[in-house]
């Protein structure tokens, strides 16, 4: 199987990713899963379940407002509620709707916002329960996402029996359409893109907010929805992982490890790289061997059938690696499903997966990372692949090179006695008037 990177514009010439299939195919994925359950029907006020239910987005500024909502009752389509003039947009701009049919106006209580004696949350429930009626589906369990408190009281009060609906939601989205595929390699490959220029930009003396927002910057340049997060440690940081970005300037020999997550038309990244700046110490090259070999042998064990089992155990323990158990080190050793959301199914941890196993089927999308600490005991190796299950095996589209540990901002002599940054030198390299590190031309 090869996975092809599409150019993001449509053209005419050429097939490229369906959307009006993307839409069909996901809400399908998510009927079945439904009618496989014993629930009447799915509500949601997560940004991600909404999308995939519904093909709505309203920008990035919402998504931790639980403002929106929206309704699959079994045997019927899906209704949105939606802020302000954003329904009106849909019925203008999303047929699939049917216009005002199934995109209507309705506000949730802002995560409390709202005076309590507003009404709201019993407004929302209202507006649930009357299609669930319409349908005949409101004496059985309504699945939900997540909820704010009064609008689960409020459902409650209607006499549903409100249960989750995570699960569900998780399911349909556990094997990836064709299309979801082409989209979250169109994502790496912006990320793929954007780490050229951090490798070229990265040196002592930048300090790791500056590259935080050049990765940004290149991001939305070629058209990213939402950078969602840059984790940009470097130096003593890199051990223990804080799993955050500071102003600290790098300086030189430091490590430095990136973790650039975003979004192509709402799929996301998680892709680490790490690399030395300056130079790299033989405890830093030694810890980077480790880390490689062990998201290597991952990997190598990947295919339709296997299990996530399967997978870490060929992964360290924790207190092999400085943590007193497996909670202690989460997500050290770990990977993650990456949909619409950063962590999807299935999950890989020493932690729940020896004793809960999942199966690895075909058209999963997931990322594998591995983290190790140095000898020297403040510089640390994280390297992370996303991985496509194919019929036979799987498929890498995490391209940045990452097989060796990468030195950047390393300065070399020219012939005229000018020190160089890499990129810099590597034009000069070409024309043969650099020296070689080890002093012989090249």
């Amino acid at each position: 199987m090869t996975i092809r990177t599409y150019g993001p514009n449509a053209v005419d010439w050429e097939e490229r990713i369906d959307l009006d299939r993307l839409r069909r195919d996901r809400l399908a994925k998510l009927r079945a899963k439904l009618e496989q359950s014993e629930l009447g029907a799915l509500l949601t006020f997560d940004f991600s379940n909404i999308r995939y239910m519904t093909a709505t987005h309203i920008g990035t500024w919402a998504m931790d407002k639980l403002i929106r909502f929206a309704l699959l009752p079994r045997g019927g389509e899906p209704v949105v509620w939606d802020f302000g003039s954003a329904a009106r947009h849909h019925q203008l701009y999303n047929p699939w709707l049917d216009g005002p049919a199934r995109a209507r106006a309705g506000i949730s209580t802002l995560r409390g916002a709202f005076h309590p004696d507003a009404g709201i949350a019993a407004d929302v429930a209202g507006k649930v329960v009357s299609v669930l009626r319409e349908h005949g589906v409101a004496d059985a369990p309504l699945g939900v996402d997540v909820v704010e408190m009064p609008i689960l009281a409020a459902l409650r009060a209607e006499g549903l029996d409100v249960v989750d609906g995570q699960q569900v939601f998780l399911e349909a989205r556990r094997i990836k359409t064709p299309d979801e595929i082409a989209l979250l390699a169109q994502a790496c490959s912006m990320v793929d893109a954007a780490y050229e220029e951090l490798y070229g930009f990265l040196r002592p003396g930048v300090r790791e907010n500056e590259c935080v927002g050049l990765v940004s910057k290149v991001l939305y340049d070629l058209g990213s929805e939402y950078v969602e997060g840059v984790n940009a440690i470097s130096g003593e940081r890199c051990a223990p992982h804080p799993h955050v970005y500071s102003d600290r300037i790098v300086r030189p020999g430091d490590p430095a490890f990136f973790d650039i997550l975003h979004s192509h038309l709402g799929y996301r990244t998680c892709y680490y790289r790490c690399f030395a700046v300056g130079s790299a110490s033989p405890a830093m090259r030694d810890a980077y061997v480790r880390c490689r070999d062990y998201i290597d042998q991952a990997i190598a064990l990947v295919k339709p059938g296997a299990t996530t089992a399967d997978i870490v155990s060929v992964w360290p323990r924790a207190e092999e690696f400085g943590f007193a158990d497996e909670m202690a080190a989460f997500a050290l050793q770990y990977g993650h499903g990456v949909g619409l959301a950063i962590w999807e199914k299935p999950i890989f941890s020493r932690l729940v997966s020896l004793d809960h196993p999942e199966v690895l089927e075909e058209g999963m999308v997931f990322a594998l990372e591995t983290y190790w600490p140095a000898s020297d005991g403040w510089s640390a190796a994280r390297i992370e692949e996303e991985v496509v299950v194919t019929s036979d095996g799987c498929e890498l589209i995490t391209k940045f090179p990452a097989e060796e540990l990468l030195v950047a901002g390393r300065k070399y002599w020219t012939a005229g006695g000018e020190l160089n940054t890499l990129r810099e030198a590597q034009s000069h390299l070409n024309n043969g008037s650099v020296p070689a590190p080890n002093g012989e031309s090249r």
